[in-house]
Order: structure tokens, then sequence, then C-alpha cells
């Protein structure tokens, strides 16, 4: 993948978490989220928290707390 599609998928994804995350009312909520969605995307086998976060390069209580904490709209 040259920069520039790199740059054009980023993007897209960006794009994808703001409309899928625009429920929760608080922004560092949206922000995990994305952050969620990249760490699933990226390589590796085990997508439980930990190892995401090491890939991340990130504490994994943030992501923890983000699946649990966040104000889900079930309807």
């Amino acid at each position: 993948m040259t920069p520039e599609h790199l740059a054009h998928v980023r993007r897209q994804l960006e794009s994808f978490a703001a409309e899928m995350f625009a429920p929760l009312t608080r922004r560092d909520q949206r922000a995990k989220g994305l952050t969620y969605l990249r760490g699933l995307l990226l390589d590796g086998r085990r997508k439980s928290m930990q190892p995401m976060a090491e890939r991340l390069g990130i504490d994994h209580q943030g992501l923890q707390q983000f699946l649990t904490s966040s104000t889900w709209d079930l309807t």
C-alpha cells in the first residue's frame, strides 16, 4: 500500500467510526471507539484487550472501560 492509499483508508475508517459512535455522548468515548476499531483491524491473532492494547501502544484499561462503561443505546 502506498502512503496515499493508507491515508485514504484511514479517513474512511475515521468517517465510519464517527458515524458508528455518534450516539455516544462523550467525546472521549467516541475516541476510544475509534482506537478499539483500529485495534480490531490490526494484525494479530488475539483480539483480547491486552494484546490489542500492546499493538496500539496504549494501556488496556482504557479499552476495557470503553467496552464496559460506554452508554450504549440499546433501542
